[in-house]
């Protein structure tokens, strides 16, 4: 339809089409209400598993990234306590039995190497498990040069333990390092599922609450509706001809409801 038809309808039919759509939405929106209430009640206990799962997840993941910075950081320092006794060994002739290979690899400078990498370098997964392969490969050397080494006197026994500790440490460092990984990985899928859970539910009790604020206005609407068919519309200027007014406007060329509102609303900001 047409502006100039659309403006030839009818009060009355007008007022009949609105009053027949609150009908509908009357008798229709109760059970669309209940519907709505039953799929609200359905997800809520499916979101908040999701949320507790993805939470659950995120607070493993935190605590095994503390396990992980905790133990690198005993590695870290029990690794100057060896460099030390390495070097005072070194001078007292301590080690002068030592595989030659030993310092040729220079296994605690690799070490302290891969560790300032970790510790300082911006690295992403990939970079820093290739880092972390590294340091496991040297430590599998170190447990093979004690395993062939007898310990010949206490300053070698200190030496020896620092080391056992240093290299616990790192394995518990990489331990805990590969189940975050893990742990990070699993979770994803759950905060994929918790983020369309909530949208699903956040979009039922739009809908929910749309749905009762309709409601809420169906029977004001009937009423006043039905009232203004039954007692008519009136003449223009007689205070019940609201919705032939705006109609005459326009027909006579003036502005509509809405240019008028918007003008308005352009001069009170030009005021400002």
């Amino acid at each position: 339809m047409d502006i100039e038809g659309l403006l030839r309808v009818k009060p009355e039919e007008l007022a009949e089409g609105l009053l027949a759509r609150w009908k509908v939405l009357d008798e229709q929106l109760p059970g669309v209400i209940r519907n709505l209430e039953a799929e609200e009640d359905s997800l809520s206990p499916k979101v908040e598993r999701a949320v507790n799962s993805h939470k659950l997840a995120n607070e493993t993941v935190s605590e095994l990234k503390m396990e992980r910075n905790s133990r690198q950081k005993e590695a870290r320092a029990l690794l100057a306590t060896v460099r030390k006794f390495g070097d005072n060994l070194s001078e007292s002739g301590g080690m002068v039995n030592l595989d030659p290979g030993w310092k040729k690899e220079k296994l605690l400078e690799e070490l302290e190497e891969i560790e300032s990498q970790i510790e300082t370098s911006a690295l992403d997964h990939k970079s820093e498990g290739k880092l972390i392969t590294r340091r496991k490969r040297l430590i599998e050397q170190n447990d093979k040069w004690l395993k062939e080494r007898k310990i010949a006197n206490p300053e070698m026994a200190k030496f020896v333990e620092a080391r056992r500790e240093m290299v616990e440490n790192f394995r518990e460092s990489e331990k805990a390092h590969t189940k975050m990984l893990d742990t990070v990985n699993k979770a994803q899928p759950l905060y994929e599922k918790k983020v369309a859970l909530q949208d699903e539910i956040r979009d039922v009790r739009r809908q929910l609450d749309r749905a009762k604020e309709l409601l809420s206005q169906s029977s004001k609407a009937i009423e006043h509706w039905q009232r203004r068919l039954d007692e008519g519309f009136g003449e223009i200027g007689s205070g019940h001809d609201d919705l032939l007014a705006d109609m005459h406007r326009v027909m006579s060329g003036g502005a509509s409801s809405f240019s008028r509102k918007k003008k308005s609303k352009i001069r009170e900001g030009e005021e400002e």
